[in-house]
């Protein structure tokens, strides 16, 4: 199916669920549970979060996605915690490690932060947006759409990149891998079709159990009926 058709029938499909609550609510569940089935060893608290911070985006105007990205900074980085999935298709593309920053803890990150020179990663959701060429290579930049949570992402250059660090034999020598400056690297291997996947206006959604975050959080908070529902098995 040509791609401006594949997106013309989602936005048809948003608009129809906009106008009808109960609808979106039970294609909503329906979505959580297939992605569930596709990646068991994706939270299901963490996935249902993710999927009614899109929808919170999407009925506020951000416009629908293709493809969405889950990442668990409640993790260690030793194991994968990076999912992306094809909205279309509902279909898991990649399973993969991912760096945290290095401000933000040593196997585990339990530090996050929306600040320029933290080398702390940041959480909640994001818009991916454009692909380029830089020092890491093939790169993707994003917009952190949560004030004060992670809206500088731009200005403090958080971009998902290739990275050598990024690379299991770490793990075996020291018990995780390497760490970025705030970026969510990936292994060189795979960093194009991360990038590819994800470019041009996808959601990207980094998970930490931080309470005034999930306490404040508008893309979290603006149905909590929905997220209660699709947090429930």
């Amino acid at each position: 199916m040509p791609m401006t058709l594949r997106r013309l029938l989602l936005a048809a499909a948003i608009a129809f669920l906009l106008w009808n609550p109960a609808a979106a609510t039970t294609a909503d569940r329906a979505l959580v549970e297939t992605l569930a089935a596709e990646a068991p060893a994706l939270n299901r608290v963490v996935l249902a979060k993710a999927v009614a911070a899109m929808h919170c985006a999407i009925t506020s105007g951000t416009g629908p996605a293709e493809r969405l990205a889950v990442i668990d900074f409640s993790l260690p980085s030793s194991e994968p915690r990076l999912w992306i999935f094809d909205l279309h298709s509902r279909a898991l593309l990649l399973e993969e490690l991912v760096a945290h920053g290095q401000g933000s803890g040593d196997n585990l990150a339990t530090r996050f932060s929306n600040v320029r020179g933290s080398h702390q990663s940041s959480i909640g959701l994001f818009r991916t947006q454009e692909s380029y060429y830089g020092r890491h290579g093939y790169s993707l930049r994003m917009d952190g759409l949560e004030p004060g949570i992670n809206d500088n992402a731009r200005t403090r250059a958080i971009v998902i990149h290739a990275a050598d660090y990024v690379d299991p034999a770490w793990i075996e020598r020291q018990g995780r891998i390497g760490r970025s400056q705030g970026c969510p690297a990936v292994r060189p291997e795979i960093a194009d079709a991360v990038v590819d996947h994800l470019k041009d206006g996808q959601f990207m959604f980094s998970y930490y159990p931080d309470q005034e975050w999930l306490a404040s959080s508008e893309y979290l908070n603006c149905q909590p009926e929905l997220l209660a529902s699709l947090m429930q098995p």
